[in-house]
């Protein structure tokens, strides 16, 4: 007799696999614990096999047999999407579910405006925006929490980007500073005032990377690991900062106002692009997103930020 069991076991199952943890399973699904437990359960029933180890207060791991199910499951899963892609395009139109991340210190520059055009021409699409620093996105994507992801170049082999447009780094200043009508600077020219640093993973290297090709030494006198107190600090006169990011709007969300220089080091912009798991067939929603990107993300058309100084 064949086994009986449903394609939500089977996600369950996943999600249990890939977390570890019944505890973690249940945060990202969605669903209680008691569900879960019950599922695997169920397939270890239905299937005659033991999936997992527990452990006692250290969560789980998969048995061979489990890891093996755990690969044919997730190919399962997502002929159940490709089926229900054909479903819609059969019905007429992009629908279904699409979970995009976006490197925080750009999703809420680039986002909005994004989400908006892309959602009124594919209303049937559910998408959930996701933001988080850069090496948790990739993690994010490895275990399938989201689809794609818009962020900065990443050298991983089982992650894939596809550069969408280049990123100088400014030099952020208060807009009262002395040398705000500048225009240009170098790191030296700033180097005996307080810095401050967006102090996120991957950020803090490539701006120490800054500080060295220009032989100057990073000595942060304040940090943070969110964009926008990094500007209301520059904005109160703490300090000066290098950001990536050039909001249209040249005021901190405390009301002071900012000046952005172009930095005269002789350094590579940052590309920006969007992320995929090599191994991870795309849906329908996810494709149209990214062609949507491509259409409206470029070097000199970055949505929500100002033009690049001549």
């Amino acid at each position: 007799m064949a086994a009986r069991f449903t394609l939500k076991q089977l996600g369950y199952f996943v999600a249990a696999g890939e977390a570890g943890s019944i505890t973690l399973a249940s945060d990202r699904v969605h669903i209680s614990q008691p569900s879960i437990s019950a599922a695997i359960a169920q397939l270890e029933h239905e299937f005659d096999v033991q999936l997992f180890v527990r452990h006692h207060a250290q969560g789980l791991s998969l048995t061979p047999a489990g890891e093996r199910l755990l690969i044919a499951a997730r190919d399962l899963l997502r002929a159940s999407d490709d089926l229900g892609d054909l479903a819609r395009d059969i019905a007429g139109g992009v629908a279904g579910p699409l979970r995009v991340g976006a490197f925080r210190t750009l999703s809420s520059l680039i986002l909005p405006e994004l989400v908006a055009g892309f959602a009124a021409a594919n209303p049937r699409v559910e998408l959930t925006m996701v933001e988080d620093d850069e090496a948790e996105l990739v993690t994010r994507l490895r275990k399938a929490d989201i689809d794609l992801a818009l962020s900065y170049a990443q050298r991983a082999d089982d992650i894939a980007f596809e550069p969408l447009a280049l990123l100088p780094t400014y030099i952020v200043l208060p807009a009262d500073h002395a040398r705000a009508g500048a225009g240009r600077l170098t790191l030296a020219d700033l180097a005996h005032e307080p810095f401050i640093l967006l102090d996120m993973p991957v950020s803090r290297d490539y701006f120490r990377s800054l500080f060295d090709t220009a032989g100057v030494t990073m000595s942060p006198a304040a940090r943070s690991d969110q964009p926008e107190t990094i500007r209301a600090m520059v904005g109160s006169g703490l300090g000066w900062s290098l950001m990536t990011a050039r909001p249209a709007s040249r005021v901190a969300v405390n009301g002071r106002p900012l000046a952005y220089l172009a930095l005269a080091d002789a350094v590579a912009p940052m590309q920006l692009g969007l992320l995929t798991h090599r191994t991870v067939r795309q849906t329908r929603a996810a494709q149209e997103f990214a062609a949507f990107c491509r259409a409206h993300i470029a070097t000199d058309r970055l949505p929500g930020m100002a033009e690049a100084p001549a």
